[in-house]
């Protein structure tokens, strides 16, 4: 491919921000779509008061696409930073505050990240996946360990990040909110979709149960990757291995062709076991070295964005 690949990323938190960090040194045709169902800290604060979309994803998404020089890396601290006192504004990020001051005066939610966007110097697009603030709700086994086979719907980001339970299922309320139309343009003319990693119930999948986001996933001609998480994340997928994060996101996203699977090589138990796993959703298994170092479960950008640029050539 003789022009850089256009791609869009999908998914939220620190997931997506290791994935951005390397994607925006592989193309500077970079998409972020980013789930919008944070209810929990200073994003869900602003969701609560002001009804907003909570911006702390799509904040982070910004800080990632930083560039590395001064500008960059001061204007993505600037982004990060959280105020620290014993009032009204502790733990408040100055990035969400930022976005959400644009969004006022606007009164558009894509404007007044393209505004921040241009501020920072980003090196990529980042869009919500729907323009209507979302909420997760997730069918939970096991919550109350006097009646263990009993299953609890519980509801809330934080909450299904957190829960005791084993999560078997989860869904958007409403569960067929409007995509963002700036979202379904990048997936169409995508060249390569990438899906994760992050967390897997209340960052990764959400994208995929918008109805129009998963059609549009199923139209567009892009190749579509799925970068797998490095190990099992407590409350979410406790007891995870490689496959069932892969059984599960297909069972969430039937109608989703995958054509590859990228895992890291320190991460995989049974290496046979995931590529069966992986080929019977379609999809070529490619295993790497993509793991930090230095830090425990965290992907390497610099690594990833190699492995990337492997992938897409």
């Amino acid at each position: 491919m003789s022009r850089a690949p256009r791609v869009v990323a999908l998914g939220g938190g620190h997931g997506l921000a290791a994935s951005l960090s390397a994607l925006r040194h592989v193309t500077d045709q970079l998409t972020a779509v980013v789930t919008v169902a944070d209810n929990g800290g200073s994003s869900g604060r602003l969701r609560r008061e002001l009804g907003v979309l909570p911006p702390g994803d799509l904040r982070m998404a910004l800080a990632a696409l930083c560039r590395d020089d001064e500008w960059g890396r001061t204007w993505a601290s600037v982004l990060q930073h959280r105020f620290r006192s014993d009032g009204e504004l502790h733990d408040h990020a100055v990035g969400n505050l930022l976005i959400v001051a644009l969004w006022e005066l606007l009164g558009e939610a894509v404007d007044g990240l393209d505004w921040v966007g241009r501020l920072l110097g980003a090196q990529g697009r980042v869009l919500p996946m729907s323009a209507v603030p979302l909420d997760i709700t997730a069918r939970v086994i096991g919550l109350d360990p006097l009646y263990p086979e009993v299953i609890t719907e519980i509801r809330g980001q934080a909450e299904v990040a957190t829960t005791e339970g084993k999560v078997v299922d989860v869904a958007l309320d409403p569960a067929d909110p409007p995509a963002c139309p700036e979202a379904l343009v990048a997936i169409a003319e995508a060249d390569w979709v990438v899906v994760g990693p992050g967390s897997w119930f209340t960052s990764v999948i959400p994208n995929l149960l918008v109805p129009a986001l998963a059609h549009g996933l199923q139209a567009t001609n892009a190749r579509r990757l799925v970068t797998l998480n490095l190990g099992e994340q407590k409350g979410e997928t406790d007891g995870f291995s490689p496959e069932t994060h892969l059984e599960v996101l297909a069972a969430h996203a039937p109608e989703l062709r995958i054509d590859v699977v990228l895992a890291d090589e320190g991460h995989v138990p049974d290496p046979a076991s995931l590529r069966r796993t992986a080929n019977s959703l379609g999809a070529d298994l490619v295993i790497a070295d993509i793991a930090a170092d230095d830090r425990h479960l965290h992907h390497d950008p610099t690594k990833l964005a190699k492995v990337y640029r492997e992938i897409f050539d």
